[in-house]
């Protein structure tokens, strides 16, 4: 039976009380911490991917990407609310679907958070090796001389060997999450505010020098492939998981004052927010020099990241063909030195994204092992800074090692899988519960739960199955291990193991 060993809601709030997190977060605060973790990556870096997948198409993959989100945040703002503790999809399908099911969810979750915040070290390492490589350090140094040796600018699996920036920014960040989630908060509200700035410095210059004719042909990929990784879809696909931020909202719950009012604000308030910049950004980037993607021999988009494409974009000036695409825009309009400000600004902000994936993953791991499902070391708390210190130092050694020898495109691929099954069992639970618990006190409703949830899930499995083919056999594979994992330890130590539940 696989719904069995149902957590009570009751009880779940039961069990965060007996080992809690202080609660220290307000309405801004949360905002912020959605925006810091969706306004990075998917609009900083993989704009040029999503350009190779999709072309000037591009913008109506990220409304498609938000169409989804949005439906989902419906459903997570009601769980949410009625389930204020750590844990976001992991702890919200324990109490609906029951152990097993939760426990593919929060194995799931270890790709969205932990892949995502590696993907995320890359990202960043790319706008700071390009900056390396552009620089004259105020006319201190020739450009070029400060640039790493190309060895230490990529990993292993992107063709170099260790990507040492994208291994150091993981490390810091881990320090800085053991340090205190009330720091990590105010440092986070400094960085949102400086992304925010070099977007709209951004949109500034790039929207007014967009031609027409630079969005032509306009589909070149079409709308998807059947087998996943191209086109509108397999764009979408791709940067999907730029969007989760809202999700990590939930997961600090546990750590929110007045969690009822103030979580669904922070989820839809920063899904909206950034939706915006995107669509503005992507307009401004495709219209201003142009988003065609590198064709092959078939007349069809090279898949990105592989030696094709390395090769096609030799000597290319091409949007798609940029680690740093937003900086690259500029200094192509003539704004070189503006560009590499963007670039500042996306080396100094990016660590917001990677400090609210691993924050959630932190908060994950922590739960699951609350719950008995993992070694209950991992859920001691620090006596000075009141966070999950054990767990945080293990995270940010694999998101660090991981950082440095993968590229950034097949990570955001792999860790999106993850991400969209959480997003439906999310909408699923929200309807189960509605057939079970009518009766039960939801401070926030997910208007119209009966179409808006089941287009959550639809939209869910349009973007898995248009994900590429590589990323769909990992979350597969890891799926599998999670379930030796829990057959082997999980099931028996569980704490509701030997119960009536």
């Amino acid at each position: 039976m696989i719904f069995w060993r149902v957590k009570p809601l009751n009880q779940i709030l039961e069990t965060a009380e007996k080992k809690s997190l202080k609660r220290q977060l307000g309405p801004i605060q949360l905002t912020l911490l959605g925006i810091g973790a969706v306004i990075g990556t998917g609009i900083f870096v993989l704009t040029a991917e999503a350009a190779q997948k999709a072309g000037p198409a591009m913008m109506v993959s990220f409304v498609i990407a938000a169409v989804v989100c949005g439906l989902a945040a419906f459903a997570y703002a009601e769980l949410a609310a009625m389930l204020p503790v750590s844990g976001s999809a992991y702890t919200y399908t324990y109490g609906v679907m029951g152990e097993l099911v939760a426990w593919i969810v929060g194995w799931a979750l270890v790709l969205e958070y932990a892949i995502g915040a590696t993907a995320v070290c890359v990202g960043w390492s790319g706008y700071m090796n390009g900056l390396l490589m552009h620089t004259d350090f105020f006319g201190l140094v020739q450009p070029g001389a400060l640039a790493l040796p190309e060895y230490l600018r990529t990993g292993y699996f992107s063709g170099g060997g260790f990507n040492l920036l994208a291994f150091l920014v993981g490390a810091l960040v881990t320090w800085l999450l053991v340090i205190g989630t009330s720091k990590s908060a105010r440092v986070n509200a400094v960085l949102v505010a400086i992304k925010i700035v070099a977007l709209t410095v951004f949109v500034a210059l790039a929207v007014p020098a967009a031609k027409s004719g630079n969005l032509e042909p306009f589909l070149p990929g079409g709308w998807g492939s059947p087998m996943g990784g191209a086109g509108v879809l397999g764009a979408a696909a791709s940067i999907f998981f730029a969007y989760v931020g809202f999700d990590a909202v939930s997961t600090a719950a546990e750590e929110t004052k007045n969690p009822n009012r103030n979580i669904p604000i922070g989820l839809i308030a920063s899904l909206l927010i950034c939706t915006v910049f995107y669509l503005l950004v992507g307009y401004g980037a495709a219209g201003s020099i142009g988003a065609q993607p590198m064709l092959g021999a078939n007349g069809l988009p090279l898949d990105p990241g592989t030696p094709e494409m390395t090769a096609a974009c030799v000597g290319s000036n091409a949007l798609v063909c940029s680690n740093e695409p937003l900086a690259h825009v500029l200094r192509v309009l003539g704004f070189p030195e503006i560009g590499n400000w963007i670039g500042v600004a996306a080396i100094i902000a990016l660590p917001s994204v990677i400090l609210m994936m691993m924050f959630g993953q932190t908060r994950i791991f922590f739960t699951m092992s609350r719950d008995g499902l993992l070694p209950s070391k991992l859920s001691d708390v620090h006596p000075r800074f009141f966070t999950p210190h054990v767990i945080t130092y293990l995270t940010g050694i694999v998101v660090s090692i991981c950082g440095a020898l993968f590229p950034v495109g097949k990570l955001a691929d792999t860790s999106n899988a993850g991400t969209l099954l959480a997003f439906a069992m999310v909408s699923v639970g929200v309807l189960v519960l509605r057939k079970r618990q009518p009766d039960r006190p939801r401070p926030f409703r997910t208007p119209m739960a009966w179409i808006v949830c089941p287009l959550a899930v639809a939209g869910c499995v349009l973007l898995f199955v248009n994900l590429s083919i590589i990323a769909k056999v990992v979350f597969v594979l890891w799926g599998a291990i999670g379930l030796v994992v829990y057959r082997l330890y999980g099931y028996h130590r569980s704490q509701l193991a030997g119960t009536g539940y």
